[in-house]
C-alpha cells in the first residue's frame, strides 16, 4: 500500500509541476518529458533569424551545420543557437535522464533482456545446485545461523542456500549474479508464505538486509575513481566496507527488533564473529599491498569466486551424476529446466520494473526532484553542514531512486571537484553502501506478485539513511 501510494504520489506530483511550468512559461516545451533522450539539450525557445543579435546571427551563417555554442561562464550550461526550419532554435542544458517513452523502451532493451539473460543463465545453475543436493548440504552447514536470523524457516531449507549465494555475490560485487540468487530466494521463501499477496517475515528480514548492500570489493566504484585518475582508486574500498558492515548490522537490529529476534543466540554471534573476522583478516591483507598488487587483487578476486561457483557446481553435478537419473533427468536437461524458470521470472518482473523507471523519470525530468534535492542540500548548508558533505548528497538521495543516476551524480563530482576530493571520495561510498531500494522493492516483490510489503519500504529507507549517516562519519575519519 505504502509503495503504491509513493508511486502515485510521484507520478501525479510530476505530473502536476510540469503543466504548471508550462502555464508559467517555465518550460518553452515540454516534449523532452515524453521522448527526450538522458544528456540531450534542452529547449528553451525558438525565434526568427533577424531576430537574434548580430553576432550570433553572423557566426550560426558562416557554421558547416547552422549551429553555435555560446558558454561565458563555465559554471552556467553551454547555450546552443540551432538554424533549421527557418526558425532558430535555442537550447540551455541537458536532460536528466530519459524521457517517459524512451524509458519504457530502454527498460526492456537496456535492462530486462539482460537481467532475463542472467536470470535463465544462473537459474540454470541453481537448478543444477537443487538437482545435486548441493544446496540441502549448504542449507544444513548454514542452518543455525539462518534459523536464528529467519526463525520461521524450516530447518535445512533450500531458501539457505539461495539466501547465501545472494549475499555472496553482493559481497563481492557481483550485481549479475546476485539478482537471480535474490529471486530465487523470494521464490523459495514465498512457498513457506501463508499469506500470498503479504510479505512474511523471513521476506522483509532478506530485503533488509539486502538494502545495506553488504560489500567487500567495490569493483565497479574502483573502476571509475581509476578512469577518473585518482592516485589510489582502492582508497575508499575500507571506509564503503565499514559503512555497508555498520549498515547491515542496524538492518538485522531494526528487523529484528520488530521480529522479536533472539540476539543472545550463541549460533548468531558464532556466525558474525567468523563474518568479522574474515572481514578484518581479508583488509589487512590488502592494505598489505602495493597499489598495482591491491588492484589486480581486487579486480581479479570476484570474477575467480564467481567462476568457482559455477565451476564447483559443474563438477558436484557431474560426480552427482546419479541423483540426476533417480529424477529422470541429465545435468543439461535439468539446466535447461532451471534457465526457463529464469526466463519467465524476468518476463513477470518486467511491468513491475517499468512502473517504477517510469515513474522516476518523469521525476527527475520534471525538475521536481532537482528542487527536492536542491532545498536539502540548502536546509544542510544553513545547518551549518560543510560545502564538501551537501556537494554529494545529490547521489545520497538519487541512490534509493537510481542507481544509473546516482551514479551520474557521482561521476560529475569527480568531474567537478577532483576524483580525490572530499565531495568526489564521499560520493563513491554513498553510491557503493545503499541499495536501489525502490527498484528492488519492485523486481523482488513484483517476482512473487506480492502487494503489501508491510514494513520493508520504510525500513528500507531507514537503513539508507542510516548508511547515508554512517558514511559522512567514516568519510570525515578517513579523509
Amino acid at each position: 500500500m505504502v509503495l503504491s501510494r509513493f508511486w502515485l504520489g510521484i507520478f501525479i506530483s510530476s505530473i502536476i509541476f510540469v503543466l504548471i511550468g508550462m502555464i508559467n512559461s517555465n518550460n518553452y516545451s515540454i516534449d523532452f518529458v515524453l521522448n527526450g533522450k538522458k544528456t540531450d539539450p534542452i529547449l528553451i525557445g525558438e525565434v526568427y533569424l533577424d531576430k537574434t543579435p548580430f553576432f550570433i546571427r553572423d557566426s550560426i551563417q558562416k557554421a558547416p551545420e547552422k549551429t553555435m555554442v555560446v558558454n561565458r561562464n563555465t559554471k552556467d550550461p553551454d547555450t546552443t543557437y540551432c538554424f533549421k526550419n527557418k526558425t532558430v532554435q535555442v537550447y540551455s542544458g541537458v536532460q536528466k535522464s530519459d524521457g517517459l517513452l524512451p524509458t519504457c523502451k530502454n527498460t526492456l532493451i537496456d535492462i530486462i533482456i539482460p537481467l532475463v539473460a542472467y536470470l535463465a543463465f544462473f537459474c540454470g545453475i541453481m537448478q543444477l545446485l537443487i538437482d545435486s543436493g548441493a544446496s540441502e548440504k549448504l542449507a544444513k552447514k548454514l542452518s543455525p545461523v539462518f534459523m536464528v536470523v529467519f526463525p520461521s524457516l524450516p530447518k535445512n531449507h533450500e531458501s539457505i542456500s539461495y539466501m547465501t549465494l545472494n549475499f555472496a555475490a553482493n559481497f563481492l560485487g557481483l550485481d549479475s549474479a546476485a539478482t537471480p540468487f535474490g529471486l530465487k530466494a523470494m521464490q523459495s521463501l514465498q512457498e513457506l508464505n501463508p499469506e500470498k499477496d503479504r510479505a512474511s517475515d523471513a521476506q522483509i528480514m532478506f530485503m533488509c538486509l539486502h538494502a545495506a548492500g553488504l560489500t567487500l570489493i567495490p569493483t565497479s566504484i574502483i573502476g571509475y575513481r581509476a578512469a577518473a585518475n585518482a592516485s589510489n582508486p582502492a582508497d575508499v574500498m575500507l571506509p564503503c566496507i565499514l559503512t555497508s558492515l555498520i549498515g547491515t548490522i542496524a538492518a538485522f537490529l531494526i528487523v529484528g527488533i520488530r521480529q522479536r529476534i533472539n540476539f543472545k543466540s550463541a549460533a548468531l554471534v558464532a556466525g558474525l564473529m567468523v563474518l568479522i573476522s574474515g572481514i578484518i583478516g581479508l583488509l589487512f591483507y590488502i592494505n598489505s599491498l602495493d597499489l598495482i598488487s591491491k588492484n589486480y587483487f581486487t579486480g581479479n578476486l570476484s570474477a575467480i569466486m564467481l567462476l568457482g561457483i559455477i565451476g564447483l557446481t559443474l563438477i558436484f553435478s557431474l560426480v552427482k551424476e546419479k541423483e540426476f537419473r533417480l529424477k529422470n533427468t541429465t545435468v543439461f536437461d535439468s539446466f535447461v529446466s532451471g534457465a526457463q524458470n529464469g526466463l519467465k521470472t524476468g518476463v513477470i518482473i518486467f511491468p513491475y520494473v517499468l512502473g517504477m523507471l517510469a515513474a522516476i523519470s518523469l521525476f527527475r525530468n520534471s525538475g521536481l526532484f532537482e528542487i527536492i534535492s536542491n532545498g536539502i542540500t540548502s536546509l544542510f548548508s544553513v545547518m551549518g553542514v560543510a560545502s564538501d558533505i551537501t556537494s554529494s548528497l545529490p547521489v545520497a538521495l538519487l541512490r534509493p531512486f537510481s542507481s544509473g543516476g546516482s551514479r551520474g551524480f557521482m561521476i560529475d563530482a569527480m568531474n567537478n571537484f577532483g576524483p580525490d576530493s572530499f565531495t568526489a571520495r564521499l560520493s563513491c561510498i554513498f553510491q557503493c553502501s545503499a541499495e536501489t531500494t525502490f527498484y528492488v522493492i519492485a523486481v523482488y516483490f513484483g517476482a512473487i506478485n506480492v502487494k503489501n510489503t508491510r514494513y520493508t519500504l520504510g525500513t528500507m529507507l531507514l537503513v539508507d539513511l542510516v548508511c547515508v549517516i554512517t558514511a559522512i562519519f567514516v568519510a570525515s575519519w578517513f579523509f
